[in-house]
């Protein structure tokens, strides 16, 4: 047995990933446990979790990877900041402290969390763990690579290819020249917060028209045919500073950044409308290069940007990439996956003639977290002393999809946790797509968020193409494509688009029983899904956690294991009002 552990920290999303013989059998990101949202700390939790789940002691595990080379991306800090001086000053002290006192000596820290483990410590590259997270689990035995995000060490941007269990990366951009970093900084100068709330930014996008996008062109980024790119840095201030414009991008857009927390106008819908489609430009000139380069319609994509699922969707339509695959966790996280993936089917499996004649796992689910038995969760009901019911499936399948049908919001909670960014149908909320109110209300009343923000629509594999201008199945919520029926316009974004799960029943039963249940009363086997969290906090982890927002929200019922059904108007109102005021403890 080749029991390879993968950890990624220190930047943002943090997380750990086992694999054993190739295959992923748990992966969590460290802020589900700790409940800090993008939590950038050692992931003691995530790598608990994995060996706990694999049974497995550290002097039982093969290899340990860490994500990216620690002292060339420190190699990056120190240029950066000597080439800006005197303007990096302010920066450079916090930087230097952090380094200094935990960052570089990242081994020694992982000797000390995996005390016992005597093996050989991997350090691939920051890109090349994002281009193993894609293609070295991928369904292709051959496809092109293009890993995009904010920045590794150096490089912001890789293209190549993937053959076998070999990755070829012929081409590169390097810091400060980066997509990711551009979109962030348009993030950041709309109010928002960056490395976590770029995804408002895509959002936003739809109210606007992209009127800025000579502006941005003119001024910002220069993009060559081949999707390449160079940036003017005159604009931009995160090479030397702590945020991430400078004046001068304020006189290019005619106003300061906006602080945190403001509330769009057509102005900031415009600038963000613009952006976006300057990333989808370089995004489908990146992918049309790579297919034409190497004859091929199949590409893998990491990286934060790889997240960006309207330039995915533009990729499968304006390109001739047919067959995409973008591991669900594609950002910080997913580098987890990637190191451990690359040093097994680089290293391992070439020292053993075994593991070299095995057939490659392919990815085939996202559901690789924590679960927890209804024993424990029978416990916790007991513990908090509130009422709740007990139904067999069928049962309570049919109850919960005439619930929906009555416009109940249903949080759902069963098996084990999503790894990636999305809740995709374990860790989620429910409500009818039908109702155009419950686009405003789940926003507001229940997730604590902006009203533009859309909602995703989950549906049948099956009946996709009946609602949905769809080509391709998407289990992982990654790419947009328009919607061809008015019948859920609470799922419909202002542009007649969606950004949707596909499920089969294979992928998972009693969600796929559901919806179906759902759709055998309605007509439309379609629901709101959006991830089981209020606004600033983590997807919800434990039973704990989703009784907590079920009581702190104004969610209608809570579904635990498809066993135990919790009624809000049954829930006592001391324990409403400790979870609203955020003191949640049992009696």
């Amino acid at each position: 047995m080749a029991a390879v552990l993968g950890i990624s920290c220190y930047y943002h999303d943090a997380a750990a990933a086992l694999l054993i013989n190739g295959k992923v059998v748990a992966a969590a990101h460290e802020e589900r446990f700790t409940r800090k949202k993008h939590d950038e700390n050692f992931p003691v939790n995530a790598v608990k979790f994995c060996l706990d789940w694999a049974k497995l002691e550290p002097r039982e595990l093969t290899a340990v990877a860490f994500y990216d080379k620690p002292f060339l991306k420190f190699e990056r800090i120190l240029v950066t900041a000597i080439e800006t001086w005197p303007k990096s000053s302010l920066a450079f002290v916090p930087a230097m402290r952090a380094w200094l006192t935990k960052k570089l000596w990242i081994k020694s820290l992982l000797m000390e969390e995996l005390e016992g483990y005597g093996g050989e410590w991997y350090f691939p590259q920051h890109h090349l763990s994002h281009a193993a997270s894609a293609f070295l689990v991928s369904p292709f035995d051959r496809a092109a690579i293009l890993t995009m995000d904010g920045v590794g060490e150096w490089e912001t941007a890789t293209r190549g290819f993937g053959e076998g269990n070999r990755i070829i990366l012929t081409d590169k951009i390097d810091f400060p020249d980066s997509l990711g970093l551009l979109y962030s900084a348009f993030t950041y100068y709309l109010g928002f917060k960056v490395n976590s709330a770029e995804y408002k930014v895509m959002g936003l996008a739809p109210y606007g028209k992209p009127k800025y996008v000579k502006t941005i062109k003119d001024n910002l980024i220069d993009i060559k045919p081949d999707g390449s790119f160079k940036m003017n840095m005159k604009y931009l201030a995160y090479p030397y500073a702590l945020k991430m414009t400078n004046a001068n991008f304020d006189e290019l857009f005619g106003e300061p950044a906006r602080p945190l927390g403001f509330k769009p106008t057509q102005t900031e819908m415009d600038i963000a409308a613009s952006i976006q489609a300057v990333t989808d430009e370089v995004m489908v000139k990146a992918a049309k290069t790579l297919a034409r380069e190497y004859k091929t319609d199949k590409l893998c994509m990491a990286g934060g940007v790889a997240l960006n699922c309207v330039a995915n969707g533009k990729i499968l339509t304006e390109t001739p990439i047919k067959h995409l695959f973008i591991q669900p966790a594609a950002g910080d996280a997913g580098g987890a996956v990637g190191a451990a993936a690359y040093v097994y089917h680089t290293v391992i499996s070439n020292q053993s003639s075994v593991n070299r004649n095995r057939k490659k796992w392919v990815w085939d689910t996202c559901f690789l977290g924590p679960e927890y038995s209804n024993q424990e969760i029978l416990k916790l009901l007991k513990r908090y002393k509130v009422k709740y019911q007990v139904l067999p499936v069928k049962q309570l399948l049919n109850r919960v999809a005439d619930l929906i049908v009555d416009q109940q919001v249903v949080g759902w909670f069963q098996g084990r946790m999503e790894y990636g960014p999305r809740a995709l149908g374990n860790r989620s909320i429910l409500a009818d797509a039908r109702n155009p109110e419950n686009q405003k209300r789940v926003n507001l009343k229940i997730k604590f968020r902006e009203s533009f923000r859309p909602f995703a629509p989950v549906v049948l594999e099956e009946a996709a193409r009946d609602w949905f201008k769809l080509y391709w199945t998407d289990p992982y919520m990654l790419t947009v494509c328009p919607v061809k029926n008015n019948k859920i316009p609470s799922v419909t974004h202002v542009d007649k688009s969606a950004r949707l799960q596909t499920v089969s029943r294979k992928q998972n039963p009693v969600y796929y029983d559901l919806i179906k249940t759902f759709g055998r009363k309605t007509g439309v086997p379609v629901l709101i899904n959006t991830s089981y969290n209020q606004r600033g906090e983590p997807i919800v982890c434990t039973p704990e956690d989703a009784l907590m927002s079920f009581l702190g929200t104004d969610i209608d019922y809570l579904v635990f294991n498809h066993k135990f059904i919790l009624d809000k108007k049954d829930m006592p109102a001391r324990l409403i009002s400790r979870a609203r005021s955020r003191k949640f403890e049992p009696d």
